[in-house]
C-alpha cells in the first residue's frame, strides 16, 4: 500500500470579510496501513495579528495569539510540507475543509487522491451517535492511545487530530472486509 498522509489544519473559522486562515497544520504518515509515529510534523502557521477569529473556533488559539502572528505562512513552508504532500494519498477527517486551506494557501499544487475518514467511518460504522472525529475515537477506544502519543496534546490541536484521523483509518482498515481493500476503491467511496 502506498505512503498515506494524515493531515489536518486549525482555522480561524468564518468572520465577515475575512477568509478562512489555518493558523496550525500537523501532517503523520502512514505506511503500509500502519501509523508511523516517528513520520509528524506540526507547525503554527502565521495569522495577521488585525485578521477576526471566529469566537466559536475550538482550540487554543486565543491564548497563542502572538506565537501565532510571528509564526511562518504556509507558503514559506513549502520545501518542508511539499514532500508530504505531493504523490501521496491524503487522509483528512472531512476532506472538504483540508482541501480547500490547502488549494486557497497553495493554488499552483495538484493534492490528492483523498481519503475521508468522515465517509469511511460512516459507512464502516452505521449507527454512531456521532461523526465528530473526537466522538468516534472514543467510541472506539482510540482517545488512550492518542493521548500516550501526543501527552502534550489534545483534541482541536493539528497534530493531535491528524494522528486521530491516522488511528481511526488503521481501525478501519483491520476490520473484517477492509483490510483488502485497495487505495482506489477507499478514496472513491461514497456516502
Amino acid at each position: 500500500m502506498q505512503d498515506i498522509t494524515a493531515i489536518d489544519f486549525e482555522y480561524t473559522g468564518s468572520s465577515p470579510g475575512f477568509n478562512n486562515l489555518p493558523w496550525q497544520v500537523g501532517l503523520i504518515t502512514l505506511r503500509n496501513g500502519k501509523v508511523c509515529l516517528e513520520e509528524s510534523f506540526t507547525s503554527l502557521l502565521r495569522v495577521p495579528p488585525e485578521q477576526p477569529f471566529n469566537p466559536y473556533t475550538p482550540g487554543r488559539w486565543a491564548s497563542i495569539r502572538e506565537d501565532i502572528a510571528a509564526a511562518p505562512a504556509l507558503t514559506e513552508l513549502w520545501p518542508q510540507l511539499q514532500p508530504w504532500l505531493q504523490g501521496r494519498v491524503l487522509l483528512a477527517h472531512n476532506v472538504p475543509t483540508e482541501r480547500s486551506l490547502l488549494q486557497q494557501s497553495l493554488p499552483f499544487h495538484h493534492f490528492g487522491p483523498w481519503l475521508d475518514t468522515l465517509t469511511l467511518a460512516r459507512v464502516a460504522y452505521p449507527g454512531q451517535c456521532s461523526y465528530k472525529l473526537e466522538d468516534l475515537c472514543d467510541a472506539l477506544r482510540l482517545t488512550e492511545k492518542l493521548q500516550a502519543a501526543c501527552p502534550d496534546r489534545q483534541a482541536h490541536d493539528a497534530l493531535y487530530d491528524a494522528l486521530a484521523c491516522a488511528y481511526l483509518l488503521q481501525e478501519i482498515l483491520t476490520a473484517p472486509g477492509w483490510c483488502d481493500s485497495s487505495l482506489e476503491a477507499l478514496c472513491a467511496l461514497k456516502c
